[in-house]
């Protein structure tokens, strides 16, 4: 599809200005009742030669750092830590003294695929397990109400995983 002059501008005043390509697609459609699919809108920045800016990463920290509602657990079940996909690996480097993960070598809670202990870089422990529908959580907390910094949370989230991988778990 071939555009005006006007509206090339216009698609390169947006590139510029930071738009992503779902943003030009609307704007096309909105301002000169242009319907192009996803796919046509980026060839068509490709086409004008034009150069997408990165978004800036935000970090939402607040899921980490404040108390969250927790739902109602079923009796003897442990309590429910933020899923993996609420920490963004963003490489952050642990607080001084670092997290500290230790894998269990046998689990031999009910309902755990995996268990261990972790010591937060200020010192507060903890004893973790991973449910068999792969979900963290805390059976035992040394400070009650204790939530990790969010760099104490990632970190302990990556060497997690990196550990759980490393079992074949």
């Amino acid at each position: 599809m071939s555009l005006t002059p006007e509206q090339t501008a216009a698609v390169s005043s947006w590139v510029a200005a930071g738009d992503n390509l779902s943003m030009i697609q609307k704007k096309l459609r909105e301002e000169f009742s242009v319907a192009l699919t996803y796919m046509d809108v980026r060839f068509l920045v490709d086409d004008l030669n034009l150069q997408l800016k990165d978004a800036p990463t935000k970090v939402d920290a607040s899921d980490v750092s404040k108390p969250q509602p927790k739902p109602a657990a079923a009796p003897g079940a442990p309590n429910a830590l933020p899923g993996e996909d609420d920490f963004e690996d963003e490489g952050a480097p642990a607080a001084s003294g670092g997290v500290r993960l230790e894998v269990d070598g046998v689990t031999l809670l009910p309902g755990a695929i995996a268990s261990g202990k972790v010591t937060f870089s200020d010192g507060v422990t903890g004893k973790w397990i991973i449910d068999h529908q792969g979900r963290p959580g805390f059976t035992e907390v040394s400070q009650p109400g204790y939530r990790p910094t969010p760099e104490d949370a990632q970190s302990f989230m990556r060497q997690l995983e990196a550990e759980l991988q490393r079992k074949g778990l």
